[in-house]
């Protein structure tokens, strides 16, 4: 399993936190294959740049179609960009990607047939691992889950991911995400005002 599998999990995971947006997640989950591919010696960052490396080609499906996106001209993608263009809809894919592996089942909320349908993980090795990860506050998996919202606990006391070039992803997760909620916010306003200047005075 990959970083992003992980951290999808347990973004599904029930739990007290706020749902975490597919924005968000979608954005986080690309900022995780590009660690996992800095990981497998794929890519490598140069100040805010992706530079492809040689193959290996990953052994996962999702991260393999990652690394076929990679641009490997220079002047090399910025980790920004790469995160709104590869994480577009991605949450999407990896639901889809995830339920096809049995790893994700849908479930209605309360007992009746016509409650509101949704996906949880299902109690498999991943999830299993998934979960370890969390509960063990891997800092990497922690990182990215603490930019879309989910807590894990860890304390700021404790240490980050630590490799110069994880730390720029998760840096660039975590800006990519407060502009997406600005963006969100700013559309919120604008929509209040049309809506006032409709209603009149």
């Amino acid at each position: 399993m990959s970083t992003a599998k992980d951290l999808f999990i347990i973004a599904m995971e029930p739990g007290p936190e706020r749902a975490v947006g597919q924005g968000d997640l979608s954005l986080a989950l690309a900022g995780a294959e590009l660690i996992d591919l800095v990981g497998a010696g794929a890519v490598a960052v140069d100040d805010d740049r992706i530079v492809p490396g040689g193959p290996p080609a990953p052994d996962d499906r999702l991260l393999g179609e990652a690394a076929a996106e990679l641009v490997r001209q220079p002047p090399h993608e910025r980790i920004e960009d790469w995160l709104w263009r590869r994480g577009r809809d991605l949450s999407s894919v990896y639901q889809a990607a995830l339920e096809a592996d049995g790893e994700l089942a849908r479930r209605r909320s309360g007992r009746s047939p016509f409650g509101t349908e949704h996906v949880e993980p299902v109690d498999t090795p991943a999830r299993r691992r998934a979960v370890d990860r969390r509960e063990g506050n891997e800092p990497v998996l922690a990182a990215l889950a603490s930019a879309v919202g989910i807590d894990g606990g860890r304390s700021d006391e404790e240490s980050g991911p630590g490799d110069e070039a994880v730390t720029a992803v998760v840096a660039a997760v975590h800006d990519a995400v407060m502009e997406l909620e600005a963006v969100r916010q700013r559309r919120t306003i604008e929509n209040a005002a049309f809506a006032n200047l409709w209603r009149g005075p």
